[in-house]
């Protein structure tokens, strides 16, 4: 390669040739060579720099909860605070125990949770209580009256509250995207399989029997369309409380007695005096000593919906089997 130039300096008004070399150029080169090294690490970091703002993004969480109002969070909650027991049962059910911070007076499993701050009734907790948990996740039921007040102050807050087996299932695929649990499809294939199973350990003539599940002694009852309602039905024997009437109606203690059920399924906190209420003496059930009085816990076990629905459903086939005669079948007009 050759260049003309001129040197003004040495030969003014004269020019030269000078001759350069090709080796003398690999500086040159060396240094193009480095600027495209350069911007090719320009751009990957760029491509990188994009891709980790958009994992970041997807990584968002937003849930509608059970009144219909959206709640964001950009990293799933690290310290919560459950008014519901189901809730409670939930959350740890998906393994995530650990990030609960306070629950309410009455959530007592599984074990671990009794040590956590206790914030009252689920319905009108401690709201200073748990502020000072200074929580990111608040979950409660829809009847709780303390929502508006905790978002007041920049708390947010997720209601649910599960009433049937397809709220149920809704619940824990909720809460599993909330605080990004892959798979949270097993706990209620586990359900399921339970379900199936206590309906097959009963005897086919169990159809015509017809049971009242006392919720409260108001009384209150588990209607058909709620979730207890729903495993008697799948257990194969009749609530005598239609699905009408909603899914946990108060009754006119009338209204059990005209229905006369063969077998009766009670908490022993709501026994007490249950067979001293006007007219119900003359119970099919009472009068053949067909009452399956449950523990509080096992009460506790069939009355939360949640992640122990299985267990729930086994203690409901295990009472009709042991207070029915399974060798003749009952016969209503």
């Amino acid at each position: 390669m050759a260049a003309v130039l001129t040197d003004a300096a040495k030969y003014p008004g004269r020019t030269r040739r000078i001759g350069f070399s090709a080796q003398q150029f690999k500086p040159q080169r060396a240094w193009e060579a480095e600027c495209r090294a350069l911007s090719t690490c320009l751009l990957r970091f760029t491509v990188s720099l994009a891709l980790t703002l958009c994992a970041t993004a997807a990584q968002a969480i937003q849930v509608t909860d059970d009144r219909g109002i959206s709640v964001s969070f950009a990293q799933p909650p690290q310290r919560i605070v459950s008014l519901l027991p189901s809730l409670t049962e939930t959350v740890c059910a998906l393994g995530q125990c650990g990030h609960l911070v306070g629950v309410d007076e009455h959530s007592n499993y599984p074990e671990s949770v009794r040590i956590l701050s206790q914030l009252g009734g689920g319905l009108d907790p401690n709201i200073e209580a748990i502020v000072a948990l200074k929580p990111d996740l608040v979950l409660m039921a829809t009847s709780s009256r303390a929502g508006d007040r905790l978002q007041s102050l920049g708390i947010k807050v997720v209601a649910l509250e599960p009433k049937s087996h397809a709220d149920v299932k809704r619940v824990l695929d909720k809460i599993a995207r909330l605080l990004a649990v892959p798979d949270s499809g097993h706990i209620w294939r586990t359900i399921d399989a339970a379900l199936i199973a206590s309906a097959g350990a009963l005897p086919v003539n169990i159809g015509n029997t017809r049971v009242y599940f006392e919720v409260n002694r108001a009384p209150y009852a588990a209607g058909e369309s709620s979730f207890i309602g729903e495993t008697l039905t799948r257990l194969g024997v009749k609530n005598i409380v239609p699905a009408s009437l909603g899914a946990f109606p108060k009754l006119n203690p009338e209204f059990v007695v005209r229905a006369n059920p063969d077998v009766i399924m009670i908490g022993d906190r709501n026994y007490t005096g249950m067979n001293g209420r006007p007219g119900w003496s003359r119970i099919h059930a009472i009068k053949e000593g067909r009452i399956c009085v449950l523990t509080a816990d096992q009460n506790d076990v069939v009355v939360r919906p949640g992640p122990r629905m299985a267990e729930g459903a086994r203690i409901m086939a295990q009472c009709l089997l042991g207070k029915l005669d399974m060798n003749s079948s009952f016969t209503h007009e």
